[in-house]
């Protein structure tokens, strides 16, 4: 029967701990200065991320303005115009915490209606626009991600992460050549297993077999310089994602991936429109999810340890019987 390492108590202080030792490496990585973040946006601005296209964000009405707004699903797009807006300047960037609701999220082990990440943005020039870029980049991350592990090491000697020294990096293309009886999560699942820890890029495209290897909205990463950082994760036995992010797009390549989408009415919103004519700067960004990182580094069997949400009664009284105690 499944036993958490630490207790409540415990387990909120070591939250703390792994939250502010990654933050700072991160911010290190990669140049970043911490912002504040808007929870809400007007959504004629197209400021808000539509995910996978059927996600319903949450809106709500302001008195005062007479206007409704939404809760922000991701701040990919806000954080590139934050970019400019705030004068940053080449190979320099923003991170911050980002809190959104996701309503229409199937709940799991791993998936919450809350979510909770550090959202990053960077600027970068059009010779960076590759991806040998996009790969020094995850390189970096993965670099503060065993720092973090030695330093919760240190700190709880009862917790060890079988991480490995480097990550792998492999294609979409790639992985249904190697796995093609496989389902795209059996493939994640099957690679992870086999490295530890994988950037998984190209992610939006239609593979060999006319699909996509997973959905992505058409008007941030470019689809060619993307991808999802995952690891193994043993308490579980599953690919456990924890990072999406990528380079962003370009006028070129947000006209061809909103036309593949049949979205190019989404060019007459301020953000695409300011994407086309170059008013945005060139970015690279991306998504760390906070709950999902601690779950891993203290061992955790859901993420209802690791962060207060809302789960059905039968849910809780199953988790419970299994020594398994959300917050």
């Amino acid at each position: 029967m499944y036993k958490s390492t630490l207790n409540l108590l415990e387990t909120e202080i070591a939250i703390k701990y792994i939250k502010d030792t990654f933050e700072k490496e991160l911010a290190r990585a990669l140049k970043l200065t911490r912002v504040s973040a808007p929870l809400f946006v007007q959504p004629e601005t197209g400021l808000n991320d539509n995910l996978n296209g059927y996600e319903r964000a949450v809106r709500f009405d302001v008195l005062t303005l007479k206007k409704e707004v939404e809760i922000v699903q991701s701040l990919a797009k806000w954080k590139r115009m934050a970019l400019s807006k705030y004068g940053f300047k080449e190979d320099s960037g923003l991170y911050t915490d980002m809190n959104a609701i996701r309503r229409d999220e199937d709940l799991d082990a791993i998936h919450s209606v809350y979510v909770d990440q550090w959202d990053w943005e960077k600027i970068v020039t059009k010779k960076d626009r590759k991806l040998s870029y996009l790969k020094k980049t995850v390189n970096a991350i993965y670099k503060a991600l065993k720092k973090l592990s030695v330093a919760v090491n240190k700190k709880y000697p009862e917790l060890t992460h079988n991480l490995p020294e480097k990550i792998t990096f492999i294609s979409t293309a790639e992985l249904e050549k190697e796995y093609p009886d496989l389902t795209r999560k059996e493939r994640e699942k099957a690679v992870a297993k086999k490295y530890g820890a994988v950037f998984l890029y190209k992610i939006g495209w239609p593979l060999k077999d006319g699909k996509p290897h997973d959905g992505r909205a058409a008007d941030y990463d470019d689809w060619k310089l993307n991808g999802d950082i995952i690891l193994w994760y043993d308490v579980l036995g599953i690919a456990l994602e924890i990072s999406s992010m990528g380079i962003r797009v370009d006028a070129d390549s947000l006209v061809k991936q909103l036309k593949k989408k049949g979205e190019l009415d989404k060019l007459e919103n301020p953000y695409c429109k300011d994407i086309i004519s170059g008013k945005l700067p060139l970015t690279i960004g991306g998504g760390i999810g906070q709950s999902r990182l601690c779950m891993f580094f203290l061992n955790k069997a859901h993420i209802g340890e690791v962060q207060s949400s809302v789960w059905a009664d039968k849910d809780v009284e199953e988790n419970a019987k299994k020594g398994i105690y959300l917050l």
